[in-house]
């Protein structure tokens, strides 16, 4: 089955089209406060995944307040830990195809150096099946019909470069079976489980689909990608029969559609395709290998079934709960699927769904304790940028308060080729519930919208991806909306750097900003990715720029360089091991700031990487910044007994 491969870290960091209307100020009292605890501190559970043979139940939960691995019986209450992480929690974990091994991943100190663990429920012994140091791993597949068997890739000869090794996991043995000459960024396997299709990086920043017959076989180019389809783009699932290939494509065509290729003809099929909105989520069969649905992102996630046999699964699961749904687990037998809800007010549910019965069993929710607070909705809005783009985004107003003349937050994602969705986002609700509008927009260069819109964006970090924040901005003040006087910008790694362009840009536009880990200078940025984002700097040269040759441009669009615009006060949180956004970006602006006397807040979390892990250093960064952004916006902060003790 495929879907979605970026669920879990939309599941645990969510867990981390008309525009609105003005309407006259509400009478209701602002609801309670929902503790910092609540929102950003460990799930109670989540992740629930079923073991292939269907017998078993594994989720992650709290142990002495670190996430670890948990398991129990189908209909028993026999629940208990079978990992022992004491640090930063595990957040990556699948079932081995056998029923018997739970493998985990885990790095040190978020230096986003994987390593690949298992744990056999037989004897409960814990195993390093990779323990090799400064090495990344990356699951490359597996399969239900090789139970004992992983396809891993990891860059242990060459830290550039990803090779792939078959793993035998009853004798832990480590085979290498395909080798990356260096330009090779992933890996697409068939139904005999053996390497036959590869993703390789283009000088001009495109991509080329390579296939072969077997792994004795030639490379042979099957498809090429320009710059401009690259991200909209590339291979997803072997048939069967392994005479054709199902690829997102949109070349001819503005948005990813998805396509059925025949390998010897390269004659195409278009099986589901949207004018302007790219291809998301694509469920296949696992044995048989065809397409059952499809999703489209739009304002919300939207399915659509393909196969006639998963109609009534489809339509029944709909009606387990509200929100958006996502059928992302299956046993072997495919008699259960698990199936996660995002919703914008409450917590994320969980079920366990019946396809004999037809009936869904609810498993749990996330967070429970959201369910005895006011949540506020989350609405998409549109507007039309100054230079004629419809900008698309989400805006969530503060219960209580009206939707007039409001402090605000302008909250913007990373990636920056990702978007923000719809559903449960704990920090719209965080600041919602502390009085402040969230606004959160899908600027140009965001996925999902085609490539028109997602190329609109190269070479425009701090340009016109900037203009359409402020846009944005300018849109919910002409709307009465946000207070002139009373605009934060708030944001993590890209939206770190465009918090910092924000206030460095823009600054009479907002009276604060907030930056987690985020870039102050291109050019050191560019010149220090990590030694396996090489294959991928052509296409950073084209979308961001080139430090060599184009260091005058870059400089220009870097906040570093433009310090002394600085008129507003600044909070700046950075993980000290981050891979991708090394603790350099941070510490140099901070360094400039200080020395012409600027008002800022440095938070350094020796112990965290791109992003935090540990629930203890997010809520120590998110009391920080709930009071800053109350200093400045006039919003609520919660007391806690650590603040009245200091």
């Amino acid at each position: 089955m495929k879907y979605l491969k970026s669920f879990w870290i939309f599941i645990l960091v969510m867990l981390w089209s008309g525009v609105a209307l003005l309407t006259s100020p509400c009478l209701a009292t602002e609801p309670e406060l929902i503790p910092r605890e609540v929102l950003f501190g460990n799930p109670v559970k989540a992740a629930p995944t079923i073991s292939p043979d269907g017998k078993l139940l594994a989720y992650l939960a709290p142990l002495d307040n670190v996430l670890n691995v948990w398991v129990r019986t189908v209909g028993a209450e026999d629940d208990r830990s079978v990992t022992k992480d004491d640090n930063r929690g595990i957040r990556i974990y699948f079932w081995a195809q056998d029923s018997r091994h739970i493998m985990y991943l885990q790095d040190v100190g978020g230096n986003e150096n994987w390593r690949l663990y298992g744990v056999n429920l037989e004897t409960d012994e814990i195993k390093d099946f990779t323990p090799f140091d400064d090495v990344q791993v990356r699951i490359t597949a597996r399969s239900k019909h090789f139970p004992n068997e992983l396809l891993i890739a990891m860059n242990k000869e060459n830290p550039r470069v990803h090779h792939v090794y078959h793993l035998d996991l009853t004798s832990g043995e480590l085979e290498l079976v395909a080798k990356n000459p260096g330009n090779i960024i992933g890996w697409l396997t068939d139904r005999n489980f053996k390497v036959r299709g590869a993703m390789v990086a283009k000088p001009d920043g495109g991509f080329d689909a390579m296939i072969r017959e077997n792994e004795e076989a030639d490379w042979k180019k099957l498809v090429t990608w320009d710059l401009e389809d690259s991200l909209n783009s590339g291979p997803v699932s072997f048939s069967k029969d392994g005479r054709y290939i199902y690829l997102k494509d949109s070349r001819g065509v503005n948005a990813g559609r998805l396509v059925k290729m025949e390998i010897a003809t390269q004659n195409i099929e278009v099986i589901a395709e949207d004018s302007q909105y790219d291809i998301s989520g694509v469920m296949i069969h696992p044995d048989t290998y065809e397409v059952q649905a499809v999703s489209f992102y739009r304002a919300r996630n939207e399915w659509i079934v393909l196969d006639e046999s998963i109609k009534g699964d489809f339509e029944a699961i709909a009606k387990l709960d509200q929100g958006d749904f996502f059928v992302y687990n299956r046993d072997n037998a495919d008699d259960t699927w698990l199936v996660a809800f995002t919703k914008d007010n409450g917590p994320v549910p969980f079920y366990a769904f019946d396809r004999k019965r037809q009936k869904g069993i609810f498993l749990f929710d996330h967070q429970p304790d959201l369910n005895n607070y006011t949540l506020a909705p989350m609405k998409p809005i549109s507007f039309t940028s100054r230079d004629g783009l419809t900008i698309y985004g989400y805006i969530t107003y503060p219960p209580g308060k009206g939707r007039a003349n409001l402090p605000m937050v302008l909250n913007v994602h990373g990636g920056p080729w990702a978007r923000d969705g719809w559903g449960y986002h704990p920090e719209a609700q965080w600041l919602a519930n502390r009085g402040y509008v969230c606004l959160q927009v899908n600027f140009r260069g965001s996925t999902g919208y085609g490539k028109e819109f997602l190329n609109a964006g190269n070479k425009e970090w701090g340009g016109k991806m900037h203009h359409d924040l402020v846009d944005a901005v300018n849109w919910a003040v002409e709307e009465g909306i946000a207070d002139p006087k009373k605009v934060a910008i708030f944001g993590w790694s890209y939206g770190g750097y465009a918090a910092l362009v924000g206030a460095t840009f823009t600054p009479n536009l907002f009276c604060c900003a907030v930056d987690g880990v985020g870039i102050s200078n291109l050019i050191t940025w560019i010149k220090t990715v990590p030694p396996y984002w090489t294959t991928l700097l052509a296409m950073l040269h084209k979308r961001v720029g080139n430090p060599d040759t184009e260091q005058e441009f870059l400089k220009s669009r870097s906040p570093l360089f433009k310090v002394d615009e600085i008129r507003i006060p600044i909070l700046i949180a950075q993980g000290a091991n981050d891979p991708r956004v090394k603790q350099a970006e941070s510490e140099q602006i901070v360094e400039a700031m200080k020395k012409k006397g600027i008002e800022y807040e440095y938070m350094l979390f020796p112990d965290e990487g791109h992003g935090f892990a540990k629930p203890e250093n997010r809520l120590k960064f998110y009391a920080a910044a709930e009071k800053f952004l109350a200093k400045h916006l006039g919003g609520r902060y919660e007391e806690t007994i650590q603040d009245s003790v200091q």
